[in-house]
């Protein structure tokens, strides 16, 4: 017998979002990521959870209505992490006119009727908070709602809750090479160690690496695929309205403003064909310059490349040439064969889309042996078993139960690990109980937690990807947190 009913290999959006769904179906599952979660693509996106008005505008209605219904569900089972917002669009002269987009939101909202959040509206942003960023000749701007999410965050949690439902997940190990009979025979190096695994089936969900996965380490025909980079800028934070802006840009694109770790701004994307190694992505200068040039088309305090603090950038496969290929509920295939194993190819797609995308994975390998019914469109991520509109009554009870939290750090720990924050805080009475300091905000019990409980390695594994403390951590402060981590827990 096999070792593992379904092996995967990566541990980006897609492959915890699999493991995730399988383990909870009651399948033996095995990821194998060669490096830490969310390491690639998965950590570089624009951090929307929303039906999108660019597919609204192709037409494409029922994709549209699909990932609508998924933003909910997103909502309900992890509303520490998917945060409602007020996305607004300033009207512009030069671009869509106002009655176009007016029409296409009320057919957002349509789509998404009977919703939990509020409709779209039309807004003077002259006497309204929206406006007070912006240049003067915006007067109008429409108003609608999705949200925004910790892409990352949602990564590991994917995989947490995979983990204590049996899945082994093991970061740092690399597959080397596996050979496909009946089963499938996984030869993977561990930490520096060789061992064999088999699995009944195989997931390869390894991004912008799956054609050359598919190549060398499963020696299957490669899917002809072509690679597409996307990337976004941090700068200081540009505006203090809770909301996200949209803004049409001259060449029709829409540029999202959204409000970033508290004293920052996220604004993306840019997209493009990518050549090179997708472990080495950077943004290229012009990509940068075309960010802040479309935000100064809008915002009343000019950007300037200097002003970039920092850039979110990843590569990912895609069908096709450049982002022609890219689709927003991304390319499942399903190849199996007369006394050859299952093999599973799944890669793109946005995160709104990739629970109801790892489901229809999983659901394709029913027919090869039993499982529980599909179950994550209602169970919460680990910490969020609380409604979504409670969210600030989480907060308050975090401060009152740990008084010495200042109300940033509260809603930070909280919209990191929701309820399950009692782990990592216990019944600390003082900061001091929480063992060594890292900045402002990280202890030494977050990062133990981080380290035995979320495969946390190294420092930037904890400063970007588990937090974005990276940000605002002196060095000196960097250097203590690595001593902290080599030193074991």
């Amino acid at each position: 017998m096999a070792d593992y009913d379904l092996a995967i290999l990566g541990g980006g959006l897609n492959g915890a979002s699999v493991a995730r769904d399988a383990a909870g179906r009651g399948l033996r599952v095995l990821l194998v990521e060669q490096g830490d979660l969310a390491g690639g693509a998965s950590s570089a996106s624009p951090r929307l959870i929303h039906g999108d008005l660019a597919t609204l505008e192709r037409r494409d209605f029922r994709r549209v209505r699909a990932a609508l219904a998924e933003r909910d569900i997103w909502l309900r089972i992890a509303p520490h992490l998917v945060r409602p917002m007020r996305f607004a669009i300033p009207a512009h002269a030069d671009e869509r006119p106002p009655w176009v987009l007016r029409a296409w939101l009320w057919l957002y909202d349509r789509l998404g009727a009977r919703r939990p959040l509020p409709p779209s509206e039309t807004v003077d942003i002259t006497h309204h908070p929206a406006g007070d960023a912006l240049k003067r000749p915006f007067g109008t701007a429409f108003e609608y709602s999705d949200c925004i999410v910790d892409d990352t965050r949602l990564v590991v949690l994917s995989a947490l809750d995979a983990a204590e439902r049996g899945a082994a997940i093991c970061t740092g190990a690399r597959c080397v090479r596996a050979d496909r009979g009946e089963v499938w025979r996984l030869a993977i190096i561990d930490r520096g160690h060789r061992r064999i695994a088999t699995a009944r089936a195989l997931v390869n969900a390894t991004g912008a690496w799956t054609a050359s996965v598919a190549d060398t380490v499963l020696r299957v025909p490669a899917p002809p695929l072509a690679t597409a980079q996307i990337g976004q800028i941090v700068v200081k934070r540009l505006f203090d309205s809770d909301n996200v802006y949209v803004f049409q840009n001259h060449d029709r694109r829409l540029i999202f403003a959204s409000p970033y770790e508290r004293d920052f701004t996220l604004i993306g994307s840019v997209g493009h064909a990518f050549k090179g190694d997708p472990a080495v992505v950077a943004m290229a200068a012009g990509d940068v310059a075309y960010l802040c040039d479309a935000a100064n088309r809008y915002f009343r305090e000019r950007v300037e490349t200097s002003d970039v603090v920092r850039t979110v950038s990843g590569a990912n496969s895609v069908i096709g040439r450049g982002t022609s290929g890219l689709r927003r509920d991304g390319v499942l295939s399903f190849d199996t064969r007369r006394g050859k194993a299952p093999l599973v190819t799944i890669f793109g797609g946005d995160i709104t889309t990739a629970r109801l995308r790892a489901e229809r994975a999983v659901s394709q390998l029913s027919k090869f042996y039993p499982m529980s019914p599909r179950w994550t469109a209602t169970a919460p991520l680990p910490g969020g078993d609380f409604n979504w509109a409670k969210f600030e009554d989480e907060v308050d009870s975090a401060r009152e139960q740990w008084r010495f939290l200042s109300e940033n750090q509260a809603r930070r720990l909280v919209g990191a690990y929701g309820s399950r924050l009692v782990t990592i805080l216990g019944d600390a009475k003082s900061k001091d109980d929480l063992g060594p300091a890292f900045g402002p905000e990280l202890t030494g019990a977050e990062v133990r937690y981080l380290m035995t409980r979320e495969w946390a390695r190294f420092p930037d594994d904890v400063l970007w990807r588990r937090t974005k403390l990276g940000l605002t951590m002196p060095q000196a402060d960097r250097e203590r947190l690595a001593a902290f981590m080599a030193g074991g827990v």
